[in-house]
């Protein structure tokens, strides 16, 4: 089963990027600069931010169903990122490297099912339920964090 791992679009962050803190501040966003680790995983690029890169925190809508699984939560985006990033048949090296949470959604938006598995396991799963019928669509998130991280769909 094939599959494509896709960043998020940036065009709608596009109006943050260069504003003072003070105007991030008015769109509940914040900056952070990454430091000599570096570290903070990007959702447009899928990639971390390689030390001194400058990253937005927003609150994203990544579940806008309605539906009793709508939910948001915090992402870091790169300042900057014009281009999201999409894996086919590859699961990125951002996410390897992590503890990873997957939830699998029906057609009509409704959890399917849903397990945690470290990132460079995580292909075995990703094809089965992709197999399945009943799932439409995946949802990666960092497990520790709870945060969005990628949506998975068949390629």
């Amino acid at each position: 089963m094939s599959y494509r791992i896709s960043g998020l679009d940036p065009a709608p962050f596009l109006h943050l990027y260069h504003l003072s803190d003070e105007a991030l501040r008015e769109h509940r966003a914040v900056r952070h600069v990454a430091g000599t680790t570096g570290g903070y995983p990007d959702r447009v690029e899928l990639r971390d931010a390689l030390p001194g890169e400058s990253l937005l925190l927003v609150n994203y809508e990544h579940q806008p169903a309605d539906t009793p699984y709508r939910s948001r939560h915090a992402v870091y985006l790169l300042e900057g990122a014009t281009t999201a990033a999409t894996f086919y048949d590859e699961i990125p090296l951002l996410f390897r490297r992590r503890m990873m949470s997957l939830r699998a959604f029906t057609a009509q938006d409704m959890l399917h099912v849903a397990t945690v598995v470290l990132g460079d396991a995580m292909e075995p799963t990703v094809h089965e339920w992709l197999a399945d019928d009943r799932v439409a669509y995946i949802h990666a998130h960092y497990a520790g964090a709870g945060c969005y991280a990628a949506r998975i769909d068949r390629a």
